[in-house]
């Protein structure tokens, strides 16, 4: 498996953000990936799709976004929002060299694609939006509304594992096995003073419980992906991602490709057979 190296992004306000990087695994280097996971998640989201991605060429940061993961949480909590994340990831990426890429998000990841191809045109060359759209169902959004910020601390992973299965396990059904709940439960938690807790601020419920987790309108920041190749990754049992959305985006975006991961829900995790293939191919034509 590819290994990573760790590092810090400082943003102008001082909060710093925590990436991984991959290495290029073999070849001629191929336009990099910048990996922006969802709402309550963090870099460890693509800790099997990232090595993957690597090793076909392309170098991969994966990111935590401000407020998860290793990445400082931010003092004021109206700057969690889209656009000040994109900020942090244009600033990120121009401190690396990078000034093209290959965007891949998740949930809200695919919100800050949207956002970054509007905010600064060029940067973002393909794109990969997994679980999004320009229309957010709010039966969707309700959901998050009732967990975001909540849950825990748990006395144990065993019942991380469980609280976490408890949220999670409508958009997994068929996942009965404990040890991907576990496993689950090890990406979005961490261990504090003896207790395992999720692993972000709870402060990024204040623009979710508001209602302001995006732009009011969104389609202007889709139609800024119109020219570039796009992947869209839908879970067959969502309920964030509508239907009538997708085709939507389809009329603005017709070269769009998508690909309906069947019996799961708001999020794949983009290492299901569907998902995988369906990354593979997306990535292998693209320069």
């Amino acid at each position: 498996m590819t290994t990573y190296s760790e590092h810090l992004f400082t943003a102008p306000d001082g909060v710093k953000t925590y990436y991984r990087r991959y290495p290029a695994g073999s070849g001629s280097e191929r336009l990099p990936v910048l990996c922006m996971h969802g709402l309550t998640r963090n870099s460890r989201d693509f800790e099997k799709v990232a090595p993957r991605i690597a090793g076909q060429g392309r170098s991969v940061i994966a990111v935590d976004v401000r407020g998860r993961g290793r990445s400082d949480y931010d003092p004021n909590p109206d700057n969690y929002t889209p656009a000040k994340y994109v900020e942090d990831m244009i600033g990120l990426l121009g401190s690396v060299g990078w000034h093209e890429v290959v965007a891949l998000g998740t949930s809200m990841g695919g919100l800050m694609t949207m956002v970054m191809a509007a905010a600064t045109p060029g940067i973002v060359k393909a794109a990969v939006i997994n679980d999004i759209g320009p229309v957010i169902d709010p039966k969707g959004l309700k959901r998050i509304q009732g967990y975001v910020g909540g849950g825990g601390p748990y006395n144990s992973w065993e019942d991380a594992a469980e609280a976490v299965r408890s949220i999670n396990g409508v958009a997994f059904p068929n996942e009965t096995d404990h040890e991907f709940w576990l496993a689950f439960a090890r990406r979005i938690c961490r261990e504090e003073d003896g207790k395992v807790v999720l692993d972000y601020d709870p402060a990024i419920s204040r623009p979710v419980q508001s209602g302001d987790v995006a732009p009011p309108d969104l389609w202007p920041f889709f139609d800024a992906l119109a020219a570039v190749p796009l992947l869209l990754v839908r879970g067959a049992l969502t309920d964030l991602l509508s239907m009538d959305t997708v085709e939507e985006m389809q009329r603005r975006s017709p070269q769009m490709t998508l690909a309906q991961v069947p019996n799961v829900g708001h999020a794949p995790l983009l290492t299901e057979a569907v998902a995988q293939d369906a990354l593979d191919a997306f990535l292998d034509r693209v320069d």
